[in-house]
């Protein structure tokens, strides 16, 4: 980490990028309509020891020129700063800087979050969890996830910096000593909720938009009457408050005018058989957080709060609860909109609450889910079976 005052050696590789068609020197955004326009917007990746290297996507490259920061860091030359006006409703998030915390792999919402935003125009910062770091950053070192980079506009999505997190501790005189001496957090440090805002706040200075991206319940496959204390208690810490702690540490360092996004789940409000250990509690303190972190952030920094009711995804950390293909099934049955959510449907959600359109959205519950979210009743029971209910046409 940059924090920290250990010599070690960067070994930085000029990356390829996909050129844009038209070969225009103008950095990326999104766009609403039919089709995205724009060219590369990249950064650097830099980490506590590498920044990686991308393997070929194409056999023509644009390589961005680097200099030297004034912290002696290496980062890249983009046209971030950029403002001339764009035609059309576009999401214009140029010259913002996010931070996310909680990716560990290219299949989440997390992810698709990053990539909507880098999209847009947006500088990207990781928090990824410790245990986790290593083969996240070495899939990105070796191009592993090359082809979910790519954006619209055949440019790939660079994150400037990974940092180590472990958001269920604040500071580390919370890190019990057992955890101090996991060989999984062995060779990382700094990695607590304060310092990695230190750090950032140190090699960047701020950010504009936070995005918490965080869940965890070690008894999820439990029935809530079946939770141990522990287990409940332990879905609170790293799945709600954990979001509490990001803001509490990160709002002293967000530009006024910021944003900052949680994702939250249906179980907070509606049954669902399989989501235990404490996990629908969570989810439903976070949506309450939501709105009294709105008030509090909003009159206090000029912060705005909302939350993403994503449906459901076949990410890796979903499919260990077991039944996610189950919830897919279900929601392809019954929601107003028979179709598959992708990650990236969430993600351009995202980039739209964190942008300037969304100026007057806060302390809001956003629905990505098809529409499940207002259906009072599973349309393919068999109760139903007499009912003329209209079905998606087959394409």
């Amino acid at each position: 980490m940059a924090a920290t005052a250990t010599p070690s050696t960067q070994l930085v590789t000029p990356k390829p990028c996909i050129s844009a068609s038209r070969g225009i020197s103008r950095p990326s955004f999104a766009c609403f309509g039919n089709e995205t326009k724009g060219t590369s917007f990249t950064t650097k990746l830099r980490s506590s020891s590498f920044t990686p290297a991308t393997q070929s996507l194409s056999k023509t490259y644009d390589f961005n020129p680097l200099k030297f920061g004034k912290r002696g860091g290496i980062k890249a030359m983009s046209g971030a700063s950029d403002k001339q006006p764009l035609p059309g409703l576009p999401v214009d998030l140029r010259g913002k800087r996010a931070f996310i915390a909680g990716i560990a792999d290219d299949n989440g919402y997390g992810w698709a979050i990053a990539k909507s935003l880098a999209a847009a125009g947006a500088e990207i910062l990781v928090g990824t969890w410790v245990p986790a770091l290593n083969i996240f950053e070495t899939s990105l070192r070796r191009g592993k996830f090359d082809e979910s980079r790519v954006l619209p506009d055949g440019s790939l999505m660079e994150i400037t910096k990974v940092y180590p997190l472990d958001a269920v501790y604040d500071c580390p005189e919370d890190v019990p000593e057992d955890v101090k001496a996991n060989k999984r957090y062995a060779g990382s440090s700094n990695w607590t909720v304060k310092e990695v805002a230190e750090s950032v706040k140190q090699d960047f200075g701020t950010i504009d938009i936070l995005v918490h991206s965080l869940a965890n319940g070690p008894e999820v496959v439990k029935p809530l009457l079946e939770t141990s204390r522990y287990g409940y208690l332990a879905a609170i810490s790293a799945s709600s408050y954990s979001f509490i702690s990001l803001l509490k540490h990160f709002v002293p360092i967000m530009n006024p005018g910021g944003a900052t996004i949680s994702l939250t789940y249906i179980a907070s409000e509606k049954i669902i058989p399989g989501y235990g250990g404490g996990m629908s509690s969570a989810k439903a303190a976070l949506e309450s957080d939501t709105k009294v972190l709105a008030f509090e952030a909003g009159r206090k920094h000029n912060i705005r709060v909302n939350t993403i009711s994503a449906g459901p995804l076949r990410s890796r950390a979903a499919k260990a609860i077991g039944f996610i293909d189950m919830m897919i099934d279900y929601s392809l049955e019954n929601a107003p909109l028979q179709k598959e959510l992708t990650a990236d449907e969430v993600g351009n959600a995202a980039a739209f609450l964190a942008s300037p359109l969304a100026s007057a959205i806060t302390g809001a519950v956003v629905y990505v889910d098809n529409g499940l979210n207002a259906m009072g009743v599973g349309v393919d029971s068999p109760v139903f079976r007499d009912l003329d209910i209209p079905r998606a046409q087959q394409s």
